[in-house]
């Protein structure tokens, strides 16, 4: 009898082990298959967040602004719009002094930085000067307006290596753009920036609290940027507005053309800045293209209302030529076609499609 009842409630507690195992399996199974569901579609989400900014097209920019919401809800709508159609990778960056608007897309991503590292040349080269309380050299001043005015490479060269390395480190520490990292070798081509770090170096120059004095002239140098070197952020730019620009153009056998336009624009009661840095370019002219539509949404946006004074860079004045912020030979790439011809994988160039008219107007001044 005592064996017989303690055999039942043995039944009995396995019965009841079973019930709640069966019932936690239930909840148990479901909660398994989701956190494999979601371990399996968290890489398939990334990857297509990645490809959607190598298009351009899927991710939203990140406009904020506290004081004018309504303005930063109609840039981000523009800036996806102009970006919709577009291949290759794009990052942006802008700021609006007035509004307290920020902009950004893929802000932190790395790139080349082609000949807009002249700018980080020239504002160490003015900050030095500063810090050693004295005006700029001979070989300083004779230097920094072809490096920036016409994008002289001999001139960035020198005063690159002039400068060294550390005393660049240094200067990057200070402006806070600390994930922008000096070219080896000499290559300053080659330093690896970001269109946030870029937005903090223009910011050197514009804001009332830079802690760089001297930057009225760096200003005026990239005021006087020569013509046909003014393409990009100030297309779509209003009537009165001053742009002061630094451009980038540079192939290589990995990600395709290189293509960067930063800007300073001043007029019309505003301060503001727009950066755009791109590569996977098929064409430099596609490049150009791409960061011109951005252009004209800022541009548009910031001066309502108001007649643009720049419009769209006609294709057939855009060179296709590298801007030689990497020596031939120097590069540790090696191509192997030309890249004004094509693109590295045998595919035949790629032609820009039109965009949006916009008034054609004089060159910036």
């Amino acid at each position: 009898m005592g064996l017989h009842i303690r055999t039942r409630r043995t039944l009995t507690r396995q019965a009841i082990r079973r019930r709640h195992s069966a019932a936690a399996a239930r909840h148990w199974r479901p909660a398994v298959a989701a956190a494999v569901a979601s371990a399996l579609i968290a890489p398939i989400a990334a990857a297509a967040d990645a490809n959607a900014v190598r298009r351009g097209a899927a991710i939203a920019p990140a406009c904020r602004s506290a004081r004018d919401p309504g303005l930063a809800a109609r840039m981000s709508k523009d800036i996806r719009a102009a970006l919709s159609s577009r291949t290759g990778t794009v990052s942006v960056a802008v700021h609006d002094d007035a509004s307290d608007l920020w902009c950004a897309i893929d802000a932190n991503r790395p790139y080349d930085s082609a000949s807009v590292a002249k700018v980080l040349i020239m504002e160490t080269v003015l900050w030095r000067a500063e810090q050693l309380r004295r005006k700029l050299t001979g070989f300083e001043s004779r230097r920094i307006p072809p490096m920036i005015q016409v994008s002289d490479n001999g001139s960035a060269w020198q005063l690159w290596q002039d400068l060294g390395p550390s005393r660049v480190e240094r200067f990057l520490t200070k402006a806070r753009a600390t994930a922008t990292t000096p070219g080896p070798g000499g290559l300053w081509g080659l330093t690896r920036t970001t269109a946030l770090d870029q937005m903090r170096l223009l910011g050197v120059l514009t804001e009332a609290r830079s802690f760089l004095r001297s930057r009225a002239y760096g200003l005026k140098q990239l005021q006087r940027v020569r013509a046909d070197q003014r393409w990009g952020v100030p297309a779509g730019m209003a009537k009165g507005v001053t742009a002061h620009l630094k451009n980038g153009w540079l192939p290589r056998s990995t990600h395709g053309w290189r293509v960067h336009s930063i800007g300073a624009f001043t007029g019309g009661g505003r301060t503001y800045r727009i950066v755009v840095l791109s590569h996977d370019n098929p064409t430099m002219a596609y490049g150009v293209r791409t960061i011109e539509r951005v252009a004209h949404a800022v541009h548009r946006a910031l001066n309502k209302g108001r007649a643009a004074g720049q419009g769209y860079t006609p294709q057939s004045e855009i060179s296709e030529r590298p801007d030689g912020s990497v020596p031939p030979g120097a590069d540790p790439q090696s191509r192997t076609e030309d890249p004004a011809r094509g693109r590295n994988d045998g595919s035949p160039p790629q032609t820009d499609p039109p965009g949006p008219t916009a008034p054609s107007g004089p060159t910036a001044p």
